[in-house]
């Protein structure tokens, strides 16, 4: 089914201490996150400015020449670059009698569509209802996106003091039952993270901003290793296509093996609803022993995006974890590839150039604590023997009088659980 759309407009005030070529970014996002969310940008207007407008965002005399464009191109809403505070929203459409909104319920209404699983669902509605809950005065027609994007389901939503108190009311109730379930669903997905942990198996997660290809290298990974794999990820060309945090085994052809998890992308001024709500989902990645920066490095922008994803990353408290990063999309430029730079992976996901270059990088960060030995394990031990060559690399085997003999490489925690078993060893270099 085709979406309903509506036109629009965007709205940005550059402030004097940040730099144009930031400004013209940010404007040319908001543009694609109200395509996006099903609206046409029909055109824009900026402002220069030293500080917001308390009242009205941009000045005053501007309100004026924006009623004006928009009477001309016939628009039915504006849409203002930064988050509006809630006297911002009742003021701008008193003066402007149209519908206002800004980036933050924007970006909201795409991940409202875009939720499959139900903890993606109830974060994303709990982000919406704290940022509703002070805006209940002045929102009007805005509070009324629910769901379906832009088009969908917009009505006047005049309210009295009584009815104000009432609405209030209800969503701090709604909030409190929905972060309860939240909180259940949370706890279940720590207990797994737990076991995996236990388990002692790395963890690697792919980051980046949205729509790098985050999703589709996970995937090329997995037919990578995998050729017969059933386990891909959805994968779409859009904004935030992913909002569930996947988890994939990838077993290595030398038994090494990792835990692969793909998660949300960012996006500039990310909303900080959205941030605490989606805490318990980037926990996954605060707790990883390797990120996986991912760029699209056909994006005139990549270094903002690169810039955007860090600030992003340091937000939600990742600090001292080794990162690789993956330049992705280089068969849409003129850079070589596949190569490798010290932890940079220049690379085609869409053509598999460059994935053995990246999983090699991602062997060196995990695995450098593995010893390869020599070593002697008594028969009655056949048990050991059978772990290792379930979970090591096993360059060779014989039987002895006094056991059997493995040449190897396993991992330091295996070689220090197990050493008591072995009645000859040789470390090898």
């Amino acid at each position: 089914m085709e979406q309903a759309t509506e036109n629009a407009m965007i709205v940005g005030l550059h402030l004097n201490d940040r730099p144009q070529a930031d400004f013209d970014y940010s404007m040319d996002e908001l543009a694609a996150l109200a395509e996006a969310c099903h609206i046409t940008v029909v055109g824009r207007l900026t402002q220069k400015a030293q500080r917001i407008n308390p009242s009205h965002y941009i000045g005053t005399g501007k309100i004026d020449e924006l009623r004006a464009i928009a009477d001309a191109h016939e628009v039915e809403t504006i849409i203002f670059n930064d988050e509006l505070s809630p006297s911002q929203i009742r003021n701008l459409e008193a003066d402007l009698e149209r519908k206002v909104i800004d980036r933050t319920i924007l970006i909201l209404d795409i991940f409202a569509e875009r939720a499959q699983t139900r903890e993606a669902q109830l974060q994303v509605e709990i982000a919406r209802l704290q940022y509703m809950l002070p805006r209940l005065v002045g929102l009007r027609a805005s509070l009324s996106r629910q769901g379906g994007g832009g088009g969908a389901g917009l009505r006047n939503r005049g309210a009295g003091e009584t009815k104000l108190e009432l609405d209030r009311r209800r969503i701090e109730e709604r909030i409190t039952m929905l972060q309860h379930e939240l909180n259940r669903l949370v706890a279940t997905r720590q207990t797994q993270r737990m076991k995996r942990k236990k388990n002692e198996v790395p963890v690697v997660c792919l980051v980046g901003y949205t729509n790098t290809g985050k999703s589709s290298l996970m995937n090329a990974m997995l037919r990578y290793t995998d050729p017969e794999t059933t386990k891909e990820v959805f994968v779409k060309n859009m904004l935030f296509a992913t909002l569930e945090t996947s988890v994939r085994n990838i077993e290595l052809p030398d038994k090494k093996s990792f835990l692969l998890t793909d998660t949300v992308g960012f996006v500039s001024q990310l909303p900080h609803h959205l941030i605490k709500a989606f805490r318990s989902t980037l926990e996954e990645v605060t707790e990883a022993d390797l990120l996986v920066h991912v760029v699209d490095y056909s994006s005139e922008d990549y270094d903002k995006l690169i810039e955007v994803t860090n600030q992003t990353l340091e937000d939600i408290g990742t600090t001292g974890i080794d990162m690789l990063y993956v330049f992705n999309k280089c068969d849409l430029t003129d850079h070589p590839y596949p190569v490798v730079n010290g932890n940079q992976v220049y690379m085609s996901v869409r053509e598999g150039a460059g994935l053995e270059e990246l999983i090699n990088c991602i062997r060196k960060e995990l695995f450098s604590d593995y010893v390869k030995c020599r070593v002697l394990i008594p028969y009655e031990q056949g048990n050991v023997v059978s772990y290792f060559n379930e979970h090591a690399q096993i360059f060779g085997t014989e039987y002895e009088e006094g056991g059997t003999r493995l040449e190897m490489e396993c991992s330091q925690v295996d070689f220090e659980r197990y050493k008591e078993h072995f009645i000859d060893l040789t470390v090898l270099s």
